[in-house]
């Protein structure tokens, strides 16, 4: 009998000695024979390594030298890790016995299949999508990126309504299936994102080389969200805006880029303005910040990408409105009552 791929599940831990008490047990659990359970650590304060390796002296620990963030934490520790399939799990996810093989059947079935994400639901009401991938990442034709199941903040209850197999423009990287040999032709992530839309910027690569990107919903894992950098937060708001841009001034074409991006920024300044308006100086000062450090990314450290560049629209996922006019004019907060209206 023919032995399953080799999956090696990653999670990326930076001082979450407590999300790993409580998420652990659930993924040392995960009913695939051929799987490898590593924590990467990206040089935790607290006692995560001392935790680890008294109660889970089986798991295999990766050190990393210093807090990479998401996208070069996780370079790093592949680097180190030989599997066909990778698993990017968030050590604040609590995973079912049996979410691992669906994903890894569909992805045997069909080799163009780079990525795959399970359907996320929220740990604290398993009844309803949880914020960061829900089930499955579309992206609209400004870019702003949203799931089914998720708008901006809006998260739908789940009621089975998005429980096919789709292909998706994005999956999670809070619990993202990788077929390991596209990860390293993409030369993993970009690192200067460190953290936030890294996977959306790797997950558009991957189409634009030839890749299909599928969300699994039989597969189900639970998230608490927010577990590194809150909704919020200052650092979360400018990495959320300056990454977004930077994605795509990078996979645009350039007759595109050349439109898109100033609208973006204008419509991001309207944001920023409105919590200014409302007393919130955080939010505007980080995407001012955010707009500096883009504009500064784009006159001194831009490289070429030699992959073709398409329209985004080509791509499967993508919808060809605005999601801020469906949602903020039109008042459209799920995603199937959007996908109903272009304009």
């Amino acid at each position: 009998m023919n032995q399953s791929p080799s999956v090696a599940l990653v999670i990326l831990n930076w001082s979450g000695k407590h999300f790993l008490e409580k998420f652990l047990p659930s993924v040392v659990l995960s009913d695939y024979e051929n799987l490898e359970v590593i924590v990467a650590d990206n040089a935790s304060t607290d006692d995560s390594i001392q935790f680890l390796e008294q109660r889970y002296p089986s798991i295999k620990i990766i050190l990393n030298g210093a807090n990479e963030g998401f996208a070069k934490g996780y370079n790093t520790a592949l680097k180190q890790v030989t599997a066909d399939y990778y698993i990017l799990l968030n050590s604040d996810v609590q995973v079912t016995p049996g979410w691992i093989t669906p994903v890894i059947s569909l992805m045997e079935t069909d080799k163009a299949i780079a990525a795959c994400q399970p359907k996320i639901l929220s740990f604290e009401n398993k009844n309803k999508f949880e914020y960061a991938g829900a089930s499955g990442g579309w992206i609209d034709k400004f870019g702003y990126p949203f799931n089914r199941g998720r708008i901006f903040d809006f998260c739908e209850n789940d009621e089975g309504q998005y429980n096919n197999i789709s292909q998706i423009f994005w999956a999670t990287g809070a619990a993202m299936f990788l077929r390991a040999s596209v990860f390293h032709e993409q030369n993993g992530f970009d690192e200067y994102f460190f953290a936030h839309q890294e996977e959306i910027d790797l997950c558009w690569r991957m189409q634009r080389a030839g890749h299909k990107i599928f969300v699994v919903p039989s597969s189900v894992v639970y998230h608490v969200g927010g577990g590194t950098l809150p909704a919020g937060n200052k650092r979360k708001v400018f990495l959320n805006f300056r990454n977004n841009l930077v994605m795509l001034s990078k996979n645009l074409p350039f007759r595109e880029m050349i439109w898109k991006i100033p609208f973006r920024i204008l419509l991001d300044n309207v944001a920023a303005f409105q919590a200014l308006i409302k007393g919130d100086f955080i939010t505007f000062k980080a995407i001012e910040k955010a707009h500096f450090y883009f504009l500064n990314w784009i006159f001194s450290t831009k490289k070429q990408i030699d992959l073709p560049k398409k329209y985004l629209a080509t791509f499967d996922g993508t919808y060809n409105g605005s999601i801020v006019w469906q949602y903020f004019i039109k008042k459209r907060k799920t995603f199937s009552e959007i996908l109903q209206f272009k304009k």
